[in-house]
């Protein structure tokens, strides 16, 4: 009876231990796959912000070439103004200069009449 008894118990033992395994390695394999689905969580998280930066950039230097692209029409404009202000210019001096000329020139005709005269 005793060595039934000592069996009984070892039988019991080792059930309990090979239920435990068996727990411990179920335990293990859902954990590991709730693992392998935060790692590819993380991976498409990861995969939406890198192409949410590229959008971000693209829009960016779509901005910046807009923004280049304004500066030189202003600075084309800037100069397109400048030449026309300094054409005015020139041609104002140019009409002064003649109108200057044209008085120096009278002067000396009325000079040159005092003097004959």
């Amino acid at each position: 009876m005793k060595k039934v008894v000592i069996g009984a118990l070892a039988l019991t033992l080792s059930m309990s231990a090979l239920v435990s395994c068996k727990q411990a390695a179920e335990k293990t394999k859902e954990v590991t796959e709730e693992a392998a689905e935060s790692l590819e969580e993380a991976g498409e998280e990861m995969k939406e912000a890198a192409e949410d930066a590229k959008e971000a950039m693209k829009e960016a230097g779509e901005e910046m070439k807009e923004a280049g692209n304004q500066a030189l029409d202003s600075i084309k404009k800037a100069g397109e103004e400048t030449m026309d202000k300094a054409k005015e210019l020139g041609e104002d001096v140019k009409d002064a200069a003649n109108e200057t000329a044209n008085d120096l020139k009278k002067v000396a005709d009325d000079a040159k009449d005092k003097l004959d005269n």
